[in-house]
């Protein structure tokens, strides 16, 4: 396997041109039809210098991920700072995700059947994946800090992957939406994150509060 690129300015630049030449492959022909030579050529650069800067098909999506992510990071900074509700942070992040995303909802579902696979560097628990996620996570992380909700202090600290869990089955859900401009997925989010606002906001009752820490428990040990 080729030694990884370094992550240099010039190195992140000539990633994303890759990038966005297999995005268009993948668009005009699918993504099982696109080879890594057909990404060179787009990109205008030799099949070895392709491959020096990601190893397989399978890691230029993964770039494309971490390209995702860092958009979506820029895209929400303008609802966090106008917002302190939780559910219009959260909302207002989940569906910034799903604009973003929208041109590349036609061969989402080719992604996902890698994605499933717990091997497959698209996985989305993967080593491969983890800048992503990471990203994700600290965009949660700000939703949470930001806004209006309250919690144990136990549960506060794992409820930025909770949420990002949330989101993960909200991408599933969009995976398979074949709804105009994908609308199920958005009257999901609108209708899914009061119901966790309002069930979250119940766990500063003294009767609630042992079953809140009962779950950050889990979490901690599903984690490690």
């Amino acid at each position: 396997m080729p030694t990884p690129a370094p992550r240099t300015a010039k190195a992140e630049a000539t990633r994303a041109t890759i990038v966005a030449a297999a995005m268009r492959l993948f668009r005009e022909g699918g993504y099982d039809a696109t080879t890594m030579r057909a990404v060179a050529d787009e990109a205008g650069m030799s099949l070895g210098s392709a491959y020096y800067y990601f190893a397989s098909k399978e890691h230029l999506v993964q770039g494309f991920y971490d390209q995702l992510s860092a958009e979506h990071q820029e895209a929400v900074a303008e609802v966090l700072a106008s917002e302190t509700g939780f559910v219009e942070r959260c909302s207002g992040v989940l569906l910034r995700w799903i604009d973003l995303a929208a041109p590349y909802h036609e061969f989402a579902a080719t992604f996902f059947k890698n994605a499933a696979d717990p091997r497959s560097p698209l996985s989305p628990f993967s080593p491969e994946s983890q800048a992503a996620r990471e990203t994700s996570v600290g965009i949660q992380r700000e939703v949470l800090a930001g806004s209006d909700l309250r919690l144990p202090a136990a549960l506060r600290e794992e409820m930025p992957e909770l949420l990002w869990l949330l989101q993960m089955g909200v991408v599933l859900f969009w995976v398979y939406d074949s709804s105009e401009d994908q609308q199920r997925t958005r009257a999901l989010v609108r209708g899914v994150v009061p119901l966790v606002d309002r069930l979250a906001r119940l766990t500063r009752l003294p009767v609630v509060r042992g079953i809140a820490g009962d779950v950050a428990a889990l979490v901690r040990s599903l984690r490690d």
